[in-house]
């Protein structure tokens, strides 16, 4: 799958439950990050900017209310809340506390896709950097290329999450934590290997670089401006 129509979180402590909604997903070209509690969630939305989150109420430690009060302010992501049955007290405060819709368990594949379909068409964001030109390169997000002088390069979807986060954070360092987070990777030397793979589409002298650069102790970073 080259192309995603928007990346989400699904936020859920079961199991069973986050690998159904994150295969329907894929299969209906989502791009799925799941976590298993708020506190995990917390952590991937300092790092990664969704699209939507699917966020259940009840959950062990800190509860989908607790994660919404907390963050929601900081936060421009829209919410769907997954609620169990009987649990209207809770859906209606979290519609009040900043949720954007909810959905009662169980409930239909198709409906809770018609419902993420609806929230984004209104809330989809357009002022993300998509297309940028320095020098003698030009890296078109939208169409997954990188063409350096007079040669093109196709950049798959891994790529195209580490260059955008990077595209829209100019001159910040993200470590391989960050981008392993970003990217659904732990393994370090898979990171250095992306980077690597993505400095020979951009450098001119990728052994020197010039724009994506190690910043020693710390990650990398993209200097493009």
């Amino acid at each position: 799958m080259d192309n995603f129509i928007a990346h989400i979180l699904v936020v859920d402590d079961d199991d069973g439950i986050r690998s159904l909604v994150k295969k329907y997903l894929n299969e209906n070209k989502y791009l799925v990050t799941t976590a298993n509690n708020a506190e995990n969630a917390i952590e991937k939305i300092k790092i990664i900017e969704f699209d939507l989150i699917i966020l259940d109420i009840m959950m062990p430690g800190k509860s989908g209310l607790d994660f919404i009060k907390e963050n929601k302010k900081k936060l421009e992501t829209p919410i769907i809340l997954l609620t169990a049955k009987g649990e209207a007290n809770e859906r209606i405060e979290g519609l009040e506390i900043g949720a954007d819709d909810y959905l009662p368990k169980p409930f239909e594949p198709k409906e809770l896709i018609l419902r993420i379909q609806n929230i984004i068409k209104k809330t989809k964001k357009n002022d993300l950097k998509r297309v940028i030109e320095f020098e003698n390169i030009k890296i078109d997000l939208n169409k997954q290329l990188i063409l350096k002088k007079d040669k093109e390069y196709k950049i798959n979807n891994t790529e195209k999450l580490i260059l955008e986060k990077m595209i829209n954070n100019p001159g910040k360092t993200f470590s391989r934590e960050d981008i392993g987070m970003l990217i659904d990777l732990e393994k370090e030397r898979s990171i250095d290997v992306i980077i690597t793979r993505l400095r020979k589409k951009i450098e001119v002298d990728p052994k020197n670089p010039k724009f994506l650069q190690t910043i020693r102790g710390a990650g990398y970073v993209l200097w493009i401006e």
